[in-house]
């Protein structure tokens, strides 16, 4: 199993790059963890202090989670 990064900042051209790859790699040997789904949770905040979060630094991320994710595809667990 590869595991591949793609790091950008928003709007960098990330997706394009992947939907570029998907339609080269049969869907069913590919698995994509958009990091999109690992920002912490700022839901006990209130909105107007979500709104000077930002999501391009890197304390933004689940870091430990997204670790735990990966390793357990590569395990198949």
């Amino acid at each position: 199993m590869y595991v591949i990064g793609i790091a950008g900042g928003s709007g960098s051209g990330k997706t394009t790059l992947v939907e570029s790859i998907l339609e080269r790699i049969p869907k069913d040997e590919i698995a994509i963890l958009p990091q999109d789904a690992y920002y912490k949770d700022n839901s006990h905040m209130p909105l107007e202090e979500r709104y000077k979060v930002n999501y391009d630094h890197p304390d933004s991320i689940e870091w430990e989670l997204m670790v735990k994710d990966i390793q357990a595809l590569k395990t198949g667990s």
